[in-house]
């Protein structure tokens, strides 16, 4: 939805976009890049396909803004759950 936004404002020929995601769980102590060290962390590999008449500033353009969009951010933020019984 954030592609698409951010294509029909700057009137770019996109046409469609496909995002495939895979999840997993991996020991910590095998992800470089990451602060934590121990457990498990969750790893969600990414994939877009955009469709239309797209140069490559234009692609790499869009894949820039596919990391801003809302749910991304909310991802890569500590996030903290709180659960309680209604009632």
């Amino acid at each position: 939805m954030t592609l698409r936004m951010y294509a029909e404002r700057k009137r770019l020929p996109l046409e469609r976009v496909t995002v495939r995601l895979r999840h997993d769980k991996v020991h910590a102590r095998d992800c470089a890049e990451c602060e934590t060290r121990e457990g498990k962390i969750d790893r969600i590999d990414r994939e877009i396909e955009v469709h239309g008449a797209l140069d490559e500033a234009q692609r790499a353009r869009l894949l820039e803004i596919a990391d801003k969009c809302p749910v991304h951010r909310t991802l890569h933020a500590e996030v903290r759950v709180q659960t309680r019984l209604a009632g």
